[in-house]
């Protein structure tokens, strides 16, 4: 009798359009899962990519707020020793080979004469000339310059052109006019990204400041 029921040709009908319907959709549903998977995967690869630019973004940001801060300070650094030689008339007006502001400085730092007369610690003798004034003022604030930038150059001196003929600053001093010029550079990355290593350093290989000084009046 079952058997009779299962051939008939309606219940027959029935059931065939049924597996007919059940096994296209299993096969689409194990091609679904497949293709599912490999758009996962390319999907983190290009993550991945994305992540790797935000890095390299984050480490350029970080060099230019470095670079950022070194040159804030070291426009910072040439206005206070401008204040000191206006402060300082006396010796900021005297010829180069008696100025004791003027000079060709690197990394360390140190004054020509170094003079501590400022110091108000017990048993420093004090300052008695603007000479020991100025000594004092250099012996300190190359000492400032020496640790806030690194690999540090510093000149002072007379220079009625201080830019070459490409308007670039330029370390080499004439001698003449009667301005004195305060120039300093220091050790930074490199603007050309191709280079690396020692090679993408620049070791003030021209002054990144250039503050020209008039004496007080």
């Amino acid at each position: 009798m079952l058997t009779d029921i299962m051939n008939s040709p309606c219940i027959a009908s029935q059931l065939a359009s049924k597996h007919a319907g059940l096994l296209p959709m299993s096969r689409l549903t194990a091609r679904d899962a497949g293709f599912s998977l490999v758009e996962v995967l390319v999907s983190i690869v290009i993550l991945s990519f994305g992540l790797l630019g935000m890095v390299g973004m984050q480490a350029a940001s970080m060099q230019s707020n470095r670079d950022s801060r070194a040159q804030s300070a070291a426009v910072v650094l040439a206005r206070e020793l401008s204040e000191s030689i206006r402060g300082n008339k006396a010796e900021g007006i005297k010829v180069a080979a008696n100025n004791p502001y003027v000079g060709a400085f690197a990394s360390p730092l140190t004054a020509a004469t170094p003079s501590y007369c400022l110091n108000v610690a017990t048993g420093t003798a004090a300052c008695t000339s603007p000479a020991d004034i100025a000594n004092a003022q250099m012996t300190e604030w190359l000492g400032r310059v020496d640790n806030e930038l690194p690999g540090a150059r510093v000149a002072v001196c007379f220079d009625s052109d201080p830019f070459d003929s490409a308007g670039r600053p330029r370390w080499a001093c004439n001698g003449t006019g009667s301005i004195l010029v305060v120039k300093i550079g220091w050790t930074r990355g490199s603007t050309d990204k191709s280079k690396s290593g020692n090679a993408a350093l620049e070791r003030a290989v021209i002054p990144s400041v250039t503050l020209p000084v008039t004496a007080g009046s």
